[in-house]
Order: C-alpha cells, then sequence, then structure tokens
C-alpha cells in the first residue's frame, strides 16, 4: 500500500519538533540573545525583569514546538500567547515590539527545525510542509498576543481613567488637606501641589457635548497644564496657573464656550482647589438657563451672594421693591427702569435721564413715586447697596422663570 504524502509529512513534521522540545532552554538563551541584538527598543522596558523576559521566552517557543508536534492544540486563542500579550501590556511593552519579538522566537525555532531535518535526512517534501505549518502556528499566535494585549490596554486605560477620576473627585471633595494625598494627587495627574489654580466649571452643551471644546489644547498652546473631568452634567477643568496671570486662561477659554462656563477666582495649591470649585458652581448658578458664555465669580459677585441664600435674597426683594412689584406691570416696569438707570448713573437725576430720554424733572418725580411707595429713603450707601441687590435678586428671578 503507498503512503499518504500529507500523512507522512505531518508525521515527520512531528517528529522535528519533539526532538527539539528538550533544547527550549537553550533556544530561550538565543532569543535573548537575538532581542537585545535584533530588538534593541526591549532595554527601554525596565518593568520587565530579565528572569521575567526569559521566562516568557521559553513558554513561547514550547508552546511552538508543543502544537507542531500534536501535544496541544492552537494557536488560535492560546493560553499562553493569550498569558505574554496580557502581561506584556500590563507592563507597557508597545504591541509592536512583542510581535517582533515573536517572529525572532519564529525564526529561531525554525532554524533549529531546519537543522533537526538535516540531522535526521527528512524529505524535502516534509520540509515544504514544515515551513507552511511553522508559520501557521506563529501567526495564529502573533494574533492571540494581538487581541490579548489589546483588551488589557482598554482595560488598563479604563481603570487609569477611573483612578483619574476617583483623584479629581477627591480634590473636588477637599482631600488635598491630606499633604500625602495631595501631592500623589499631583504626581498622577502631573500637577504642581502649589501655585495658583483655577478652576472651571462648563455646563454641558445642547448637542450632548462639553460647555467647552479644545480647552485642553488652548491652555496647552500657552504652556498651562490643565486635567479635564466629567461629571454627570459638567465639565470641570483644574488649571495650573503657576506664575501666569489669570487673564491668560480665561482669554484662551473665552472664545470655546458653547454652554454656560463659570471660572473660580485663583486659589492656593490643590489644598483649595474644593472651594474653587464651589465658588465656581454658585457662579454658574447665577448664570440664565441656556445662555453660552464665561463669567467668573469676581463679575458676578453680588448675584452669587443672593444665590447662596435664596431665602434671604427673597426677603430683601420683598423688603425693598415689595410694593413696586404690586403695581400694574407698565408702572411697575417704568418705576424699576428709573430706579435701576439711576443707580447704574451713581445717583445722577442728570445723567439717568439722558440714560432714559426723559426731562431730570421727570425722573425727579419717579423717584418720588418709588421712595413714597416702599416707605424709606433710596438714598444713602445702605439704600444704595440694599436697592441693587434687590434688583439683582429680581433680575435673577426673572432669568430662572424665563
Amino acid at each position: 500500500m503507498v503512503a499518504d504524502p500529507a500523512q507522512s509529512s505531518t508525521e515527520a513534521l512531528t517528529g522535528l519538533a519533539r526532538a527539539r522540545l528538550d533544547d527550549v532552554p537553550v533556544l530561550a538563551e538565543q532569543l535573548m540573545a537575538a532581542i537585545f541584538t535584533d530588538n534593541p527598543e526591549w532595554t527601554d522596558y525596565s518593568p520587565v525583569p530579565r528572569e521575567d523576559l526569559w521566562e516568557g521566552c521559553k513558554n513561547y517557543l514550547r508552546r511552538i514546538l508543543e502544537i507542531l508536534c500534536g501535544e496541544v492544540s492552537g494557536p488560535d486563542g492560546d493560553d499562553v500567547a493569550a498569558a505574554i500579550g496580557r502581561r506584556r501590556a500590563e507592563q507597557g511593552v508597545p504591541l509592536e515590539v512583542m510581535l517582533r519579538t515573536f517572529r525572532l522566537g519564529g525564526r529561531i525555532v525554525w532554524e533549529a527545525l531546519v537543522e533537526q531535518a538535516h540531522r535526521d535526512g527528512a524529505d524535502p517534501d516534509a520540509m515544504l510542509h514544515l515551513a507552511t505549518a511553522m508559520w501557521r502556528v506563529i501567526d495564529g499566535l502573533s494574533s492571540t498576543l494581538s487581541t490579548y494585549y489589546r483588551s488589557t490596554e482598554l482595560e488598563k486605560l479604563r481603570r487609569d481613567d477611573q483612578r483619574r477620576h476617583a483623584l479629581v473627585e477627591d480634590l473636588l471633595s477637599g482631600r488635598a488637606r491630606e499633604a500625602a494625598f495631595a501631592h500623589r494627587a499631583a504626581k498622577e495627574l502631573d500637577l504642581p501641589v502649589g501655585g495658583r489654580y483655577l478652576v472651571v466649571v462648563a455646563e454641558s452643551a445642547a448637542d450632548g457635548g462639553s460647555g467647552l471644546r479644545g480647552q485642553h489644547d488652548a491652555l496647552h498652546a500657552l504652556h498651562l497644564r490643565s486635567v479635564w473631568h466629567m461629571r454627570a452634567d459638567t465639565v470641570v477643568g483644574l488649571v495650573a496657573l503657576e506664575q501666569r496671570e489669570p487673564k491668560m486662561a480665561l482669554d484662551a477659554l473665552r472664545p470655546l464656550a458653547r454652554a454656560r462656563v463659570a471660572v473660580s477666582p485663583p486659589v492656593n495649591g490643590l489644598v483649595e482647589v474644593g472651594l474653587a470649585h464651589q465658588l465656581a458652581l454658585t457662579t454658574l448658578n447665577t448664570m440664565r438657563p441656556g445662555k453660552a458664555g464665561l463669567v467668573t465669580l469676581e463679575e458676578r459677585f453680588p448675584e452669587a451672594l443672593l444665590v447662596q441664600s435664596p431665602d434671604l435674597a427673597q426677603r430683601l426683594l420683598e423688603s425693598q421693591l415689595g410694593p413696586l412689584l404690586e403695581l400694574p406691570p407698565k408702572e411697575r416696569d417704568m418705576l424699576l427702569d428709573t430706579l435701576s438707570a439711576w443707580l447704574d448713573e451713581n445717583c445722577s437725576t442728570a445723567n439717568a435721564a439722558l440714560r432714559l430720554h426723559c426731562h431730570r424733572n421727570t425722573v425727579l418725580n419717579r423717584l418720588h413715586r418709588i421712595t413714597s411707595l416702599i416707605g424709606h429713603p433710596i438714598n444713602g450707601r445702605d439704600a444704595y447697596v440694599a436697592l441693587s441687590l434687590a434688583l439683582s435678586a429680581l433680575r435673577l428671578r426673572r432669568e430662572v422663570l424665563d
């Protein structure tokens, strides 16, 4: 009976591979030497100890031979290639470096098998079959390596994002008062512990994106370090000013605002980032819903004070402007506009008249009417402050209702 050529080639391949299994430690040393000669990037990866690298080389080469001689199935989904892919991804070795290493290992095994074939006087047809099978195994193991490497890399990125998210959340909660935590957070986020900071709170835009776009790149171009953090309905930015003026950051961020954006005053170091976040949130709540733009606390101090104490703001409004608000809308709005213009013009009746396009006596008559309605004088510092705050409270209430 004539022997089946394919079966004969398979048997020859199995015999050659099995004959070299005992030589795996020697082949691993050859691969180690080749790695540092033909793949010098390995010298950059100190997180991989030499014994760890040698163990990986040995396991990989043994697995090639085990598959070729039929001791294990494979190579798709092979557990050895998967383990190497996961471990090297955790260690930060680039995938292309690992793929080159697998090819080097394949070359060393191929040369060992060719040497064995010459010793055994193998049939040339068997060598052709061996070459095809050999590189099919290398390709399959490389594919498995890539799959598990990328999966681990994604998981690592998710873990890194989660850790960064937790760090920023802890900073916003004020945990930076613990010196050890502040230094750890600064190191992992690449931020300074000290120096001045701004905290930015951007409302999520109507299109589902953040209220700011390209903010990190815009600040980086100015050599300003920043970290941006997604929350449920806002994006929070920590901007390290260090020796620079706040205006530099504000000028870069203001054109990028696509929703409501509020910025805290400068604070000192990571230890005050939690306070700055609360101030920025308060400032954000002074802005009209749906109106895009960037404001700072300095621009909204009266409104921020009122937002912080809504009950007190309501009582202030009632005590200062209550009788005016009960008037018919036409008269009410006329008197409120007059009072606002008069206060804006530093209590100058003449300037208020120019602004309102009416006679000075008309302004005086309206101011007398306001005084008689509210029951107390409108002149003097205390009255000026109280009435100005009351008008701000009224504007805030109307913006919320609108």
